[in-house]
Parts: structure tokens; C-alpha cells; sequence
């Protein structure tokens, strides 16, 4: 990655459907294909996440997708690795409580980069770093397979406490899909992250394209997706 560049533009940041990747479900058609598949189907943010993958391995798929994405309008956020987001070159990187400091990410990665950090507690909303953090993700809403680890499932009623308390935009995760478009938009989120319900779906892009819909429908900011074109 370019060193920060001060007179850089900010890309725009649509989080009415954040798709995180998850290396299991995606499977069958591979990472790279469902991402693409979403970005499809109105996909605006896509979270490269694989916890188990090594560095060397999670860059040569971070730059294979940001390719992949390359003339889509879509935004790539690469998962906890300061690093890799920036031997990517990627849009930004989404890191936990304990996977580093959103100042250090912002100095490395420079004032154009999305970054992103997860929350779950009042102390945590208190503690975002205004100056570094564009958004933040909130849950789990519901507990979720594809996060074994993850804190004391929120609800939408923990979901509204804390997206009170933000002082930055919220995407919120945790067991999410099209049902819950609705409650996630009235809790005053700014969007929903998903993993199983695109990733694990029959046809991603179709799967994509109804939460897009029902997002747009429960009161999302998100501008109509440009059309998607890419070389063969």
C-alpha cells in the first residue's frame, strides 16, 4: 500500500449489507466467487475473514479478491491483520477489542481507509476512537456458529442500547438475516453484516439481492448499486 496520503478521498461507505467471508461455507464455490456473486447482487462492503489462514496465504487471497472486485463500486475490509490489509492494498481493516489499535491501523493505512472495530459493551461503545474508527460492528444479535467464541447474544433490545451509545455508524452482526432487515434498521443501525445467509445460500447473488431489497425497504441510506461488470 501507497504510503497515507493526506489529499486522499474517503470511499463511500454503504453498510446496509456488510458480507462477512467464511472459508467452510464458502466451499463450494470458493471466496472469491461468492464474494463476486454478492457484490452481484448489491453487496457494497465485503470482510475477508478467515481466522486459520496464514498471512502469506490471506494476502494471495486478498489480492485474487480485490482483482476480483476491481470496477464494482464494492469496498474490501480485511479482518484483524494490520499487515495484510496493507500488502492487499485493501480498502480497510476491521479489527476486535484485542487485535490491535484503530491509531495504529489509521496511521499505517492512511486517511483513506475504512476502518472498522467490533464493540459489545457500553465501555467499549465509550472507548471507540472517534478520530480513527469509521464505523463500528455491534453483536452478536443472536448467537452464531460461524463465531464460536463470540460474547452474550445482545437481542434487538441490547442492539438499540448500544447503537445509542455509538459514536459512529453501526453495522450489526450475529445470526442476521433477511427476517431481521427490519428490527436491525429500528434499533438504529446503519446496516447488517452476514455470513451464512449469503455464503451458505443455494445462489449467493439472488440471496445478496433480497437483503439488499429488504434493507433498502427498512429504511437503508444505501444508494442503488451501480451495475456490475467484470472482464472474463
Amino acid at each position: 500500500m501507497s504510503p497515507p496520503n493526506e489529499a486522499a478521498v474517503k470511499p463511500t461507505l454503504d453498510l446496509s449489507v456488510y458480507l462477512v467471508t467464511d472459508p467452510v461455507l464458502c466451499a463450494a464455490r470458493g471466496v472469491i466467487d461468492t464474494a463476486v456473486a454478492a457484490v452481484r447482487g448489491g453487496v457494497r462492503v465485503v470482510q475477508l475473514r478467515d481466522k486459520q489462514a496464514s498471512d502469506v496465504e490471506l494476502i494471495r487471497q486478498g489480492r485474487a479478491l480485490k482483482q476480483a472486485l476491481t470496477g464494482s463500486g464494492a469496498l474490501l475490509i480485511i479482518n484483524d491483520r494490520l499487515e495484510v490489509a496493507a500488502a492487499v492494498g485493501a480498502d480497510g481493516l476491521h479489527i476486535g477489542q484485542d487485535d490491535g489499535d484503530a491509531q495504529a491501523a489509521r496511521e499505517r493505512l492512511g486517511d483513506q481507509a475504512i476502518i472498522g472495530r467490533s464493540i459489545q459493551t457500553p465501555e467499549h461503545a465509550a472507548a471507540v476512537e472517534r478520530d480513527s474508527v469509521d464505523y463500528v460492528g455491534i453483536g452478536p444479535v443472536f448467537a452464531t456458529g460461524t463465531k464460536p467464541d463470540h460474547s452474550r447474544p445482545l437481542g434487538f433490545d441490547g442492539l438499540a442500547r448500544m447503537c445509542a451509545l455509538s459514536p459512529v455508524p453501526v453495522v450489526a452482526i450475529g445470526g442476521l438475516g433477511m427476517p431481521h432487515c427490519q428490527s436491525v434498521f429500528q434499533a438504529g443501525a446503519q446496516g447488517l453484516a452476514v455470513v451464512s445467509a449469503i455464503c451458505g445460500a443455494p445462489d449467493p447473488e439472488a440471496a445478496a439481492r433480497a437483503l439488499v431489497e429488504a434493507a433498502r425497504s427498512a429504511g437503508s441510506a444505501g444508494r442503488p448499486a451501480p451495475p456490475f461488470s467484470m472482464a472474463d
